[in-house]
């Protein structure tokens, strides 16, 4: 199995250095590749991105596939953890839905690039890594679909089964995870718009 080990911050200052490279590094990976596409972007050009001279790249990840391994392991490990988070709180299920909606726009508004990436480029991971994401992101769903069954035996949304609900969540998902796509629009006016999209996508009525 494939995973990000979750670790202490680093606490020496070289540590702390270390650890701003690497971030740095992937942000610009996922900056070029969502502008130009995996197959297209070299490890050394992700270190020219980043101001990293190309050997020093290689202290950091083995390979642009190691980069990519490592991009979209962590966007699902956040998205996986975050969500757990959100349904421990023990919110009634209409409130624990919104929030997982809120919590979800927040990671696309604040990683639009990485989400184009694994839009994308999720076929090109090593098979290890794409097991363990796609492994994730099941997982979530299930969350979500529970929720969803939740709010729905309450009567907060029409009557159904999981598998529709299943249908319902990938739907609302496909809808949020092209905002990245969409035309330029102010991010704090994006956020209600989405929300209410996929209330909708779920079934809620537009007073609701």
């Amino acid at each position: 199995m494939v995973t990000v080990p979750s670790s202490p911050p680093p606490r020496t200052q070289r540590g702390r250095a270390k650890a701003a490279r690497r971030a740095e590094l992937l942000t610009a990976a996922a900056r070029l590749m969502a502008e130009r596409g995996f197959a297209a972007v070299r490890l050394e050009d992700i270190g020219a991105e980043a101001g990293i001279s190309g050997p020093a790249v290689y202290r950091h990840f083995s390979s642009k596939t190691d980069v990519l391994d490592t991009l979209l392991l962590e966007i699902s490990e956040r998205l996986f953890t975050g969500g757990n988070e959100v349904v421990e709180r023990g919110l009634a299920p209409t409130t624990t839905l919104v929030e997982l909606i809120g919590f979800h726009i927040e990671v696309l508004v604040s990683k639009p690039d990485v989400i184009v990436v694994q839009d994308r480029d999720l076929p090109s991971l090593t098979p290890a890594a794409n097991h363990r994401v796609r492994l994730l992101q099941r997982r979530y769903v299930e969350r979500w679909i529970d929720v969803v069954l939740e709010c729905a035996a309450e009567g907060e949304l029409p009557e159904m089964g999981r598998d529709e609900a299943r249908v319902r969540v990938h739907a609302m998902f496909g809808l949020l995870n092209s905002s990245p796509r969409l035309p330029p629009f102010p991010s704090s006016r994006l956020r209600p718009v989405l929300t209410a999209m996929a209330l909708a996508a779920l079934g809620a009525r537009a007073d609701e």
